[in-house]
């Protein structure tokens, strides 16, 4: 038996996150679930897969993720279309999610082991409602019939392979993609986090690569960073901050400060980080 994760945008308000782990719990009884968090903003898909990222890595593998957000998927257009349903395995990970472009944003393109959910699951006799004078089931709720009954089944061990059959016409978005010049690597920021710090989708690596150790200028807004600190407090209060945080990513912080607000800026805000010319 494996562990079950959740990561929803049902918040903390109302009774929604009870409903799922009730679900959960009649499903299996002795399974480890445990959230991530309930509070992705609503239908972010890519607050969710920042979210996501950041912190899969560091459960065993083996570990099955309930994603629902956004769970009825999207068409082409954006619209609510004919819903589907996934899962996938991507790094020694059990994914389950709609098809609203999470899983290709989570693994940078279609993942080589994913099958398409049928939605087929039984209702449980709580979801029904009197109809003149029958019992008749209510409509289908993608969480609770298709993506928490095939979350359990792969945490249980049951092989990918049974839940469905191969897929690889998932929805797909894309990834703002970093612009990479000799002095230059152009960025924007990928998340802003509770406390307002702005995380970018520039990485050490990138920097390192086409720095190659050179002076390097951080440019914001109407700001120009010229220091790369080690942490978030390495500078004094109310003072601007850029590190790297524990995932590598590029952040622009204010120490005790929220840098998102007092800066003006926010997700997709461009970022510049900008090297002194060769000698």
């Amino acid at each position: 038996m494996g562990v079950l994760t959740l990561l929803t945008d049902f918040g903390y308000r109302d009774h929604y996150v009870a409903a799922l782990r009730a679900r959960l719990l009649r499903l299996a009884p002795a399974l480890p679930v445990m959230d991530i968090t309930h509070g992705v903003e609503p239908y972010n898909i890519a607050h969710a897969v920042h979210v996501l990222r950041a912190v899969f890595r560091d459960f065993p593998a083996g570990t099955t993720h309930l994603i629902t957000v956004s769970d009825y998927g999207a068409s082409a257009a954006g619209a609510v279309a004919a819903p589907a349903w996934y899962a996938a395995q991507y790094e020694g990970h059990f994914f389950v999610a709609a098809d609203n472009g999470l899983l290709p944003l989570l693994c940078d393109g279609v993942p080589a082991q994913v099958v398409r959910l049928e939605a087929s699951a039984p209702v449980a006799p709580a979801a029904a409602i009197l109809v003149a004078g029958n019992l008749q089931p209510t409509a289908l709720n993608p969480t609770r019939d298709v993506l928490a009954p095939a979350a359990v089944r792969l945490a249980l061990g049951h092989p990918l392979s049974t839940l469905g059959p191969p897929a690889t016409d998932l929805y797909l978005l894309t990834n703002r993609q970093l612009r990479l010049q000799d002095n230059r690597i152009t960025g924007h920021v990928a998340h802003v986090d509770h406390y307002g710090n702005l995380v970018t989708n520039i990485s050490r690596e990138a920097v390192e690569v086409v720095g190659r150790g050179r002076p390097v200028a951080v440019h914001f807004g109407r700001e120009v960073v010229r220091e790369l600190r080690p942490h978030f407090a390495a500078a004094p209060p109310g003072e601007i901050v850029c590190t790297f945080n524990p995932q590598g990513c590029l952040c622009v912080a204010i120490n005790q400060g929220h840098a998102s607000e007092l800066l003006g800026l926010y997700f997709d805000s461009q970022v510049d980080v900008r090297f002194a010319e060769a000698q």
